[in-house]
């Protein structure tokens, strides 16, 4: 006897319908699942003869075979469950059941209730693809699957309840998702308006996120340079739909969405401790999974205390900071995770923090801060767009009575920036000037004649690589965007150099 149901499965953020297959024929009660299944699959037949006893329900008669197919691709997690044990079980308990056009994906406890599971966003989207009309899920991710349009998405608290609908019993209630709800204004955790002093530090962060440009701050302890960073978010434009998709689609895979929750509405702010790993920043495992780069796709990379990090694990922001993605190899496979993002840099001048300070004496040697610095690579900190000093605030601006510009009011100028840029590039795929590479910078970027020749200055005196020229004139066709001027002018170019060259002094 054969009984076909289909489930889903991940590959990367990517998912594929698995048909899943239950044949049963005379001899020995037994059973075991084929078809390239890891061990939290196979572990699957004990939970599932648990289930069935605990809930009255038949097990198997006879020798009994689960086939996973495509039989040559490798399936991974426990998200099978419920999908197997609806194949062994349709027979006896729901034999009028119409399965062909739904999709079962969750993990059991042995009691019967539908346990959560990871990239349920990604299988519920393969399930559409492949022209399923039902997809049951566990009850936790309902609102997850239920972003998916043009499918009716189910959420199951028990393996009972879940018999009862098919069989016409008791209906389960379909999950709505009210795309409306996703949008609307956050209030942000730290608001520019609380951040007394270090004007241009903020105006260095609104250039910034207009651009969705790298930065780096260099300050002594206490100046507010994790403060201004953790800011960010508050100023960043609204996320469209497709990227709150995409952006919730790597949460998801990696089991970081919050229960209950429909999509990520707020660009990620992701902020990894300097004891992380290669593997943790970058991504990785037997089954490749995004690591901190992927992780903050569509948002900030915030790293603190810079030089603090691993060099093995800075050297591995190169390709993503020009390339948009971090493709991982392991033997199950190549896997590319976007890792579009912001990457905001904040670092004390020396061990002792007070090297080139005003108000505090430097304890530090000459080599010590030498090899402090030595620590950040040339080449990655090319791929820096802005990089600013932050000095200590003082005492006359952390009383001042008049508060800065709030967060709300920044970002309206970085969204109208942004629309410009959008607007401009709108042939290309491109949002934000950060994003162009070199070719479409020589097209998109016009300067006046007095800008050619500040440029040019810059570039002999500065002794500046060809990135760094063009990280330049990608930071000034921001500055342009934000006062509203369709033509760099030699001010625009200005502001640019004066937000690059202030590292001269420390490296």
């Amino acid at each position: 006897m054969l009984t076909t149901v289909y489930s889903a499965s991940l590959s990367g953020l990517e998912g594929f319908t698995v048909t899943v297959e239950c044949f049963s024929d005379r001899g020995l009660p037994s059973i075991e699942i084929i078809g390239l299944p890891d061990a939290a699959i196979k572990e699957a037949i004990e939970r599932i003869h648990a289930v069935t006893s605990n809930n009255s329900l038949p097990f198997i008669k006879g020798r009994t075979t689960v086939n996973l197919a495509p039989a040559d691709r490798k399936k991974s997690g426990s998200g099978f469950d419920l999908a197997i044990i609806v194949a062994i079980v349709a027979q006896s308990v729901m034999p009028s059941a119409e399965l062909s056009d739904a999709c079962f994906i969750g993990e059991l406890s042995l009691t019967g209730d539908v346990r959560p599971c990871k990239g349920v966003l990604p299988m519920c989207l393969a399930a559409k693809a492949d022209g399923k009309r039902r997809v049951f899920i566990p009850a936790e991710n309902a609102a997850e699957g239920a972003v998916v349009d043009g499918i009716d998405v189910y959420g199951v608290k028990n393996i009972i309840q879940l018999i009862a609908h098919l069989n016409g019993a008791e209906q389960i209630e379909k999950a709505v998702f009210e795309k409306e709800s996703a949008f609307g204004f956050v209030a942000p955790a730290i608001d520019f308006a609380d951040i007394k002093g270090q004007e241009t530090a903020k105006r260095a962060i609104e250039i910034a996120a207009a651009g969705a440009h790298n930065v780096l701050l260099i300050g002594p302890p206490g100046s507010g340079k994790s403060m201004i960073s953790k800011a960010i978010p508050g100023i960043l434009p609204q996320m469209s739909f497709s990227e709150m998709i995409e952006t919730t689609k790597i949460h998801s895979v990696s089991g970081i969405l919050p229960p209950n929750e429909s999509l990520v509405r707020v660009r990620p702010f992701r902020a990894p401790h300097h004891t992380m790993s290669f593997a943790g920043l970058a991504g990785g495992g037997a089954v490749p999974m995004p690591g901190e780069i992927s992780l903050c796709h569509n948002g900030v990379l915030f790293l603190d205390e810079l030089p603090e990090f691993d060099k093995r694990a800075l050297e591995v922001l190169r390709q993503p900071l020009e390339d948009r993605v971090i493709t991982i190899t392991r033997a199950a496979g190549k896997i590319t995770f976007p890792a579009s993002f912001m990457v905001v840099c904040a670092m004390n001048p020396c061990p002792c923090g007070y090297y080139g300070s005003e108000k505090r004496k430097c304890t530090c040697t000459k080599a010590a801060v030498e090899k402090y610095l030595s620590k950040i690579s040339g080449p990655l900190l090319d791929r820096i767009d802005i990089q600013i000093e932050v000095p200590a605030v003082s005492f006359d601006e952390i009383t001042a009575p008049v508060s800065s510009e709030s967060s709300f009011e920044i970002r309206k100028r970085v969204e109208k920036a942004r629309e410009i840029a959008a607007e401009r590039y709108k042939e290309i795929g491109v949002f934000a000037n950060g994003l162009l590479g070199p070719s479409h910078a020589k097209k998109y970027c016009n300067y006046s004649e007095a800008a050619k020749n500040v440029l040019e200055t810059a570039f002999e005196r500065l002794n500046l690589s060809a990135r760094g020229y063009d990280r330049i004139l990608r930071v000034s066709r921001t500055i342009a965007d934000l006062e509203g001027e369709d033509m760099i002018g030699s001010d625009h170019v200005l502001e640019a150099v004066q937000l690059r060259s202030l590292d001269r002094k420390y490296f």
